[in-house]
């Protein structure tokens, strides 16, 4: 039997000026296989938010350039319904009060526990998705994305963390063309130091587990895969 995951791999936006505190989030984020972006102002926050797709953010509110909820105000003006937890020292029930009517998904009081952000961030994610994962299927292959394995003719194939986003990514949209930039954008931080080409070595790996089966990932050149079923 594999073994079950405790958590999917996420994208997350962190903003936090504490250099430590910054760094104890993302070093626990990507021990845990997720993908992590870090912004220390707010005009580094705006320029990832806009060009940058994250499944979470994780807003700090005392920022060097002004008060983080400018941020959550502008995100939401923008029609963007990525979830945001804020990190908050302030305990006062009418600041949380008005963070939330602002926007924010939920908010942890610092000083916290990681595990009790992690909690968090799973409750906000199933919240938006409306209900928990289950087992995804198209033509012969079963793809469970928390256990973090497909089953093709018969065999259970356990995946790595990128290999998972990635099958993720396309059986979201099977059918769909997704183009290399936006798979790296979603694999990759900004400071991993990656090109297009990266996301042909998990796209290998993706054709070689699903080599027995009825699906079959096509490179349109120029514009990037598309997820098929024959």
């Amino acid at each position: 039997m594999p073994k079950k995951r405790e958590r999917d791999p996420v994208k997350f936006l962190l903003v936090e000026d504490n250099a430590d505190l910054a760094a104890a989030i993302c070093s626990r984020m990507q021990l845990d296989g997720h993908v992590i972006d870090h912004a220390d102002t707010i005009q580094d926050a705006i320029a990832f938010s806009e060009t940058g797709e994250y499944d979470l953010i994780l807003l700090d509110i005392m920022l060097p350039d002004g008060d983080g909820r400018t941020f959550l105000q502008r995100h939401r003006a923008g029609k963007r319904d990525t979830p945001v937890i804020v990190l908050t020292a302030r305990s006062q029930v009418s600041d949380r009060i008005s963070m939330l009517d602002l926007g924010a998904d939920d908010y942890v009081t610092k000083p916290f526990d990681h595990e009790e952000l992690q909690a968090r961030c799973r409750a906000v994610l199933r919240r938006k998705s409306g209900t928990a994962q289950t087992v995804m299927q198209i033509g012969d292959v079963a793809f469970d994305p928390v256990a973090g394995h497909l089953t093709v003719a018969g065999e259970v194939v356990n995946l790595r963390n990128r290999e998972l986003r990635l099958l993720e990514l396309l059986f979201n949209a099977p059918g769909q063309i997704l183009a290399k930039q936006k798979l790296v954008d979603r694999l990759f931080s900004y400071d991993e130091d990656v090109s297009e080409n990266a996301v042909e070595v998990y796209i290998g790996r993706l054709r070689k587990h699903l080599d027995r089966s009825s699906l079959r990932i096509t490179t349109l050149r120029g514009l990037g895969y598309r997820l098929d079923h024959d």
